[in-house]
Protein backbone atom coordinates (compact mmCIF):
# COMPACT_ATOMS: atom_id res chain seq x y z
CA UNK A 1 0.00 0.00 0.00
CA UNK A 2 1.42 3.32 -0.59
CA UNK A 3 0.22 7.07 0.27
CA UNK A 4 -0.58 9.09 -2.69
CA UNK A 5 -0.92 12.54 -2.63
CA UNK A 6 -3.51 14.16 -5.84
CA UNK A 7 -2.98 17.85 -5.36
CA UNK A 8 -6.34 19.63 -7.03
CA UNK A 9 -5.14 22.74 -9.89
CA UNK A 10 -6.60 25.15 -6.81
CA UNK A 11 -4.32 23.71 -4.83
CA UNK A 12 -6.32 21.18 -2.62
CA UNK A 13 -4.71 18.04 -1.56
CA UNK A 14 -6.15 14.63 -0.95
CA UNK A 15 -3.89 12.45 0.35
CA UNK A 16 -5.13 8.66 0.17
CA UNK A 17 -3.91 5.32 0.97
CA UNK A 18 -3.94 3.08 -2.29
CA UNK A 19 -3.78 -0.86 -2.89
CA UNK A 20 -0.81 -2.57 -4.54
CA UNK A 21 -1.50 -3.43 -7.80
CA UNK A 22 -3.92 -0.69 -8.64
CA UNK A 23 -3.24 2.16 -11.03
CA UNK A 24 -3.07 5.51 -9.55
CA UNK A 25 -6.20 6.49 -12.14
CA UNK A 26 -7.88 3.62 -9.69
CA UNK A 27 -6.84 5.21 -6.49
CA UNK A 28 -8.05 8.58 -7.30
CA UNK A 29 -11.43 7.02 -8.97
CA UNK A 30 -11.59 4.85 -5.76
CA UNK A 31 -11.46 7.32 -3.37
CA UNK A 32 -13.71 10.47 -5.25
CA UNK A 33 -10.09 12.78 -5.94
CA UNK A 34 -11.66 15.33 -8.36
CA UNK A 35 -10.00 16.50 -11.35
CA UNK A 36 -9.11 13.13 -13.07
CA UNK A 37 -11.67 11.71 -15.31
CA UNK A 38 -10.96 8.41 -16.43
CA UNK A 39 -13.03 8.72 -19.81
CA UNK A 40 -11.79 4.82 -20.98
CA UNK A 41 -11.17 3.62 -17.31
CA UNK A 42 -7.67 2.96 -17.43
CA UNK A 43 -7.48 1.55 -21.48
CA UNK A 44 -5.02 3.91 -22.05
CA UNK A 45 -7.47 5.53 -24.85
CA UNK A 46 -7.81 8.66 -23.71
CA UNK A 47 -6.22 11.41 -22.17
CA UNK A 48 -8.34 12.56 -18.93
CA UNK A 49 -6.21 10.71 -16.21
CA UNK A 50 -3.55 12.85 -16.73
CA UNK A 51 -1.31 14.56 -14.22
CA UNK A 52 1.77 16.39 -13.64
CA UNK A 53 4.53 14.03 -11.70
CA UNK A 54 6.28 15.99 -8.92
CA UNK A 55 9.55 16.62 -9.93
CA UNK A 56 11.50 14.69 -7.35
CA UNK A 57 9.21 11.69 -8.40
CA UNK A 58 10.08 11.84 -12.74
CA UNK A 59 13.30 9.41 -12.38
CA UNK A 60 11.65 6.55 -10.02
CA UNK A 61 8.84 5.96 -12.07
CA UNK A 62 9.03 3.77 -15.14
CA UNK A 63 9.63 4.96 -18.59
CA UNK A 64 6.81 6.13 -20.90
CA UNK A 65 5.73 3.60 -23.06
CA UNK A 66 4.79 4.58 -26.55
CA UNK A 67 1.25 3.86 -26.32
CA UNK A 68 0.91 6.22 -23.06
CA UNK A 69 3.39 8.88 -24.90
CA UNK A 70 0.81 9.14 -27.96
CA UNK A 71 -2.07 9.53 -26.06
CA UNK A 72 0.17 12.40 -23.87
CA UNK A 73 0.04 14.43 -27.31
CA UNK A 74 -3.85 14.55 -26.69
CA UNK A 75 -3.79 15.69 -23.08
CA UNK A 76 -4.24 19.35 -21.56
CA UNK A 77 -0.60 21.47 -22.00
CA UNK A 78 1.29 18.50 -21.64
CA UNK A 79 4.51 18.88 -19.93
CA UNK A 80 7.15 16.68 -21.82
CA UNK A 81 9.23 15.98 -18.71
CA UNK A 82 6.33 15.27 -15.82
CA UNK A 83 3.05 14.51 -17.41
CA UNK A 84 1.72 10.82 -17.16
CA UNK A 85 -1.04 9.37 -17.49
CA UNK A 86 -2.42 7.73 -14.09
CA UNK A 87 -3.80 4.57 -15.44
CA UNK A 88 -0.55 3.46 -16.31
CA UNK A 89 1.35 3.96 -13.30
CA UNK A 90 1.13 0.36 -11.13
CA UNK A 91 1.39 1.29 -7.28
CA UNK A 92 3.37 -0.98 -5.37
CA UNK A 93 5.33 0.40 -1.71
CA UNK A 94 7.67 1.68 -3.87
CA UNK A 95 5.36 4.48 -4.89
CA UNK A 96 4.35 5.62 -0.95
CA UNK A 97 4.80 9.47 -0.94
CA UNK A 98 4.03 9.98 -4.88
CA UNK A 99 2.98 13.55 -5.29
CA UNK A 100 0.61 14.28 -8.51
CA UNK A 101 -0.77 17.48 -9.70
CA UNK A 102 -3.70 17.73 -11.64
CA UNK A 103 -4.01 20.22 -14.93
CA UNK A 104 -6.27 22.95 -14.97
CA UNK A 105 -8.48 20.53 -16.86
CA UNK A 106 -8.84 17.40 -19.01
CA UNK A 107 -9.46 17.37 -22.57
Amino acid sequence: MAKITYVEFNGTEHVVEVANGLTVMEGARDNGIPGIEADCGGACACSTCHVYIAPDWVEKLPAIDPMEQDMLDFAYEPDPVRSRLTCQIKVSDTLDGLKVFMPEKQI
